[in-house]
């Protein structure tokens, strides 16, 4: 094996579209929370911290699933079930991670903030992921940590929480159920071969699943529009927000009439859609 399909392989552990998204919505909250970004030093600090925390949680989860991992067509190629990258080096590359990543935000943050990314990485790792062969409420427990980045970003700006940073937890995890949901339901077969309890695997008819991305994408709706109510947006934010809103749950609807994987793939390109629309419109339209 090549150093540099190592150095791929290693880099594939750490998740780095789930890693991404963390970093983006850390940093929103850590913008929105200051009012700006004021001090850059520490800006920076904060997202290598919270890249290593979300890395080394990225890692273990593929060590915890490696068995699994090995009998999804989707997964079976990743570096520990190809056998790129044995279990124990996994192990302890997630665990130091994980590690320096607490302290970095011990040291040069706060406490409350490194606080926030070890709960974030214990719940995905210890919670969220055996979750997964237990109950269909996964999805709903695996979005809490998925919602906590946000605050750590906040809590590093300005030291505290308060309701506005649990607009954004709110937001975040109100938008996670149609994003998941609608990728359960494209890939329920390959859950099956893994003995994943998703919805979509439990009940083949989608009927529940489909009935809860209508509900949480109408919330969703709603609940993104609350910065503009409490000010910590505006009205262009509202009107963008508000349309891209309609227009997820509207992909939402169509997927309950028609079931098709093409609408599930429609869902779930506008979920993508949604969450960047959203973080450019409320920072663009940040009240001076």
């Amino acid at each position: 094996m090549k150093k540099k399909n190592i150095v791929s392989a290693y880099l594939e552990l750490t998740k780095p579209r789930i890693a991404s998204l963390v970093l983006v919505s850390c940093a929103l909250g850590f913008f929105l929370g200051g009012h700006g970004i004021h001090s850059w030093p520490r800006f920076v600090m904060l997202l290598v911290g919270v890249a290593l925390v979300s890395g080394g949680s990225g890692t273990l989860n593929h060590y915890l699933e490696r068995e699994y991992d090995a009998k999804m067509l989707r997964t079976r190629n990743r570096p520990i079930p190809s056998g790129v990258i044995a279990p124990a080096d996994a192990l302890g590359f997630g665990i130091v991670l994980i590690l320096s990543g607490v302290l970095i935000l011990y040291v040069k943050i706060n406490m409350l903030t490194a606080f926030l990314g070890l709960l974030t990485s214990f719940l995905y790792i210890m919670v969220y992921t055996p979750m997964k062969r237990v109950s269909w409420l996964n999805t709903t427990i695996g979005a809490v940590p998925g919602a906590i980045p946000p605050l750590g970003g906040w809590a590093a700006a300005t030291g505290h929480l308060d309701f506005s940073a649990g607009i954004l937890f709110l937001i975040l995890f109100l938008w996670q159920h149609p994003h998941f949901y609608s990728i359960a339901w494209m890939l329920k077969d390959d859950y099956a071969r893994a003995g994943f309890k998703m919805l979509p695997v439990l009940e083949p008819d989608g009927r529940s699943t489909f009935s809860l991305i209508q509900s949480f994408s109408g919330m969703l709706v709603v609940a993104s529009l609350i910065p503009a109510v409490i000010g910590l947006s505006g009205h262009i934010y509202a009107f963008g927000v508000g349309g891209a809103g309609v227009i997820l749950w509207k992909m939402g609807r169509r997927l309950a009439e028609t079931r098709s994987l093409e609408d599930a793939r429609n869902l779930l390109r506008a979920t993508v859609f949604y969450l960047p629309v959203l973080f450019f419109l409320i920072v663009v339209d940040l009240p001076v």
